[in-house]
């Protein structure tokens, strides 16, 4: 065998398939985290997969996570004890939330982002969004117009996908901008990167991509699907959302990958 390709195998960080030691499951290792145990023998995620060390693997997903603490799997896998900090879980989803963040704060300088209700409109109806994101405290009847414009510009197919995982304040700080309740991407690396992340924090959070998926079916609109759009309809969202949460800090956790 050649000493590079016996390499690849002794190291479990170019794999390309690992085994999950909460669900027995062979999968990818894009659908996997990496755990790795500190020299003080303190489990630690490895989501970049480059610490050095035996590495035990977990299907990215909260449950399975948690399901692992509760075998002891981290322990058995790695071979010694292992002390699992309080709040781990936790951590884990801040460094999702803010590896996306960052995603689209690259693709927001690259000048693949618009911010604000009447510019996502106009993006969607033009079908040049790629994704459409609208913060948790955007109003239901904002999610509604822009699901029904977009199943009426993509009738071919390639809606958008709709994201609903972040707060405001989280998307105020990845796009410099104050009070942003909804945004549009347009296509291109940046975004593609921003929405492989945006899904795993979904998957992390409820094993799908529940908020991270195709538009949503719109519900029946209030007037005939052939009346213009106007400012009128616009939510008074964003750039005039008041009461939001303050925190712009980090969440626990962040640097420390």
């Amino acid at each position: 065998m050649p000493a590079s390709h016996a390499g690849d195998i002794a190291d479990d960080r170019r794999a390309l398939e690992r085994l999950c030691v909460a669900t027995r499951l062979v999968r990818p290792v894009a659908e996997l985290i990496r755990f790795v145990a500190s020299a003080e023998g303190v489990l630690t995620p490895d989501l970049k997969r480059r610490l050095p060390g035996r590495g035990v693997w977990v299907t990215a997903s909260r449950a399975a996570f948690g399901e692992a603490v509760r075998k002891k799997a981290f322990a058995r896998a790695l071979k010694r004890p292992v002390a699992v900090p309080d709040g781990l879980g936790a951590t884990i989803e801040a460094l999702l939330e803010r590896r996306a963040l960052e995603m689209l704060s690259l693709a927001n300088k690259a000048g693949l982002v618009v911010a604000g209700f009447a510019k996502v409109m106009e993006r969607v109806q033009a079908g040049r969004a790629t994704a459409v994101i609208q913060a948790a405290e955007g109003a239901p009847d904002g999610a509604r117009k822009l699901a029904s414009a977009a199943h009426r510009a993509y009738l071919g197919g390639g809606a958008p996908v709709f994201i609903t995982n972040f707060r405001s304040s989280q998307l105020d700080l990845a796009l410099g901008r104050t009070n942003v309740i909804h945004a549009a991407l347009g296509a291109g690396p940046a975004s593609a990167g921003f929405l492989d992340r945006a899904a795993a924090l979904a998957f992390w959070r409820d094993g799908g991509l529940a908020s991270a998926g195709p538009a949503p079916d719109p519900e029946p609109p209030s007037h005939a699907d052939d009346e213009p759009f106007t400012d009128a309809d616009r939510p008074a969202t964003d750039g005039e959302h008041a009461g939001l949460d303050g925190d712009r800090g980090d969440p626990p956790g962040f640097g420390t990958e």
